[in-house]
């Protein structure tokens, strides 16, 4: 499974973006596709995910109501919307997915094993 990340950049505090991911190969067996996101000097961290064959999302409670995750209209894409950016939110972000993720482990970076490059979003103050 490949993934390719994009959408990323500079926005002021209160802006939007849109991130997307596209995966490619081996993908019908993968359960959710994860966004997560990382500063310097921090963990990773989810953002959020949402099930492949489903329409159920998950959502951490930082970007909860702020963040929309969505099928995208090109197959095997997923789309990461992002309102009212803070500049907490300024951090590395990632799409990641796998054959064996379980919903009890769907916040956990170390249960994903296809990882996308991650697209850097940086919002100022």
């Amino acid at each position: 499974v490949q993934l390719q990340a994009s959408g990323g950049g500079l926005v002021q505090a209160g802006g939007s973006l849109r991130l997307s991911c596209a995966a490619s190969g081996r993908t019908f067996n993968n359960r959710y596709l994860a966004w997560f996101r990382q500063a310097p000097g921090k963990d990773r961290e989810f953002v959020a995910a949402i099930q492949w064959s489903g329409s159920n999302t998950y959502y951490s409670d930082t970007v909860k109501g702020r963040f929309t995750i969505s099928r995208g209209n090109l197959k095997n894409t997923v789309s990461l919307q992002m309102n009212s950016l803070k500049p907490e939110d300024t951090a590395a972000y990632y799409c990641a997915t796998d054959h064996g993720v379980i919903l009890s482990r769907l916040r956990d970076p170390r249960a994903y094993v296809y990882w996308g490059q991650g697209t850097q979003v940086t919002v100022s103050s």
